[in-house]
This record gives C-alpha cells, sequence and structure tokens, in this order.
C-alpha cells in the first residue's frame, strides 16, 4: 500500500497566518468584483457545491468560490486522485473539536457505507483513547457537528473512494486553533493510532 501526505494543502493561506492574521483559514486567491480576499477550500470541492452550510457571500469565512474547484489547492488535489487511478482511502486532518467524520455533510442522509464507516471510525477513536485518554466523537459531518456544502471526503466518497474521513484533532474548545506547543506531539502520537487502524482495515478489506 502506497501512503501520499499533503503536509499543507493551503500553502498560502497558510504562509499568510504566520504573516499577517494568525486566524486566516481561506486561500489567497482574488475574487472578482470583492475586495475581500479568498475562498474557503472545505467548501469548493465538488459536492453539493454551493448548498447549506456554505456562503457565496466573498467576505465569509464559508465563501465557496465562484465555481467547484475554482482553486488551484483544491484542482490540484482532485487531478491527482483522478490520474493516480486506484485511491482506496482519504483522510483529512483538521482542528479542532476531537470529531472523527465520515460522508456525507452537504446532506443528512446516511452513505451505503454507514455501518462499516461508523464500525472502523469506533475503532479508530478508541485506538487514539488508548494513548491519553483522548476522547473523539464519531459520525457523519451533518450529524456530527453541522451541514456543510462542498467539503473534500463528500467529494472523494462520491467518487468511489469508500474510506473517506474527517478528523477534527485536539481540542474541545479551550484553546482551539491555538492549540499550545506542548500538546503537539502527544496529538500526533495519538492521531498516528487512529490513521493506523483505519490504514490496517483498508489493508484488510480491499474492494
Amino acid at each position: 500500500m502506497d501512503l501520499f501526505l499533503l503536509a499543507v494543502a493551503n500553502p498560502d493561506g497558510y504562509v499568510f497566518t504566520h504573516t499577517k492574521n494568525r486566524m486566516w483559514r481561506k486561500t489567497r486567491s482574488k475574487n472578482q468584483g470583492s475586495l475581500c480576499v479568498g475562498v474557503d477550500p472545505n467548501r469548493n470541492w465538488d459536492a453539493g457545491f454551493g448548498g447549506p452550510g456554505a456562503s457565496n457571500n466573498p467576505c465569509s469565512e464559508s465563501y465557496h468560490g465562484p465555481s467547484a474547484n475554482s482553486e488551484v489547492e483544491v484542482k490540484s488535489i482532485v487531478n491527482f486522485i483522478k490520474n493516480h487511478g486506484n485511491i482506496q482511502a482519504f483522510l483529512t486532518l483538521h482542528s479542532y473539536s476531537q470529531l472523527l467524520m465520515y460522508p456525507y455533510g452537504y446532506k443528512c442522509t446516511e452513505p451505503a457505507d454507514y455501518a462499516e464507516l461508523d464500525a472502523v471510525g469506533k475503532a479508530a477513536a478508541s485506538a487514539i483513547r488508548s494513548l491519553y485518554g483522548t476522547t473523539f466523537r464519531v459520525g457523519s459531518i451533518c450529524t456530527t457537528i453541522y451541514q456543510a456544502s462542498g467539503g473534500s471526503i463528500d467529494w472523494s466518497y462520491d467518487y468511489g473512494i469508500k474510506y473517506s474521513f474527517a478528523f477534527e484533532l485536539r481540542d474541545t474548545g479551550r484553546y482551539g486553533f491555538l492549540l499550545p506547543a506542548n500538546q503537539i506531539i502527544p496529538t500526533a502520537e495519538e492521531t498516528w493510532l487512529g490513521l493506523k487502524k483505519i490504514m490496517e482495515h483498508v489493508r484488510d478489506n480491499p474492494y
């Protein structure tokens, strides 16, 4: 099994968080007809694009962009997956809230593989908890956090990648996006156990 690791999916936005605005979440593309910059890349995928939980206001933090895959950051990942072939799992890591979610976000119906995804998610959450006692809630995006359209794992699942999961890492709100540096390594250690549990399941259950 080959693993592809994309360390930073939004490099321009990431740089901006270290130079200008620590809480920036969007890309840095220019929006025609607006002085507001950027698109929320996790509302820009071609999965229920422009639906509930995404904004059509370029100044919004959750602006979905002018069209699906308009952002080079999203389009590049889509092209990689489409051109690569046999991708079996798509795992994306965000912060924060301690959630382990599977599709769907753009609609509130259960995915066809609901039972298996829920079981795998719960096994991964148990593996995470085994190290430092950190608890993760498991469920679909819509039922676990809120309805949100244009998300990456909804697209990957609809594209045919059954094992599509989104992690929201530590914490549950005390520090939020500004997690103390001394929690970075423990977060990575426990998250690795959850990722490994999912990857072992993917290895043992080809489709």
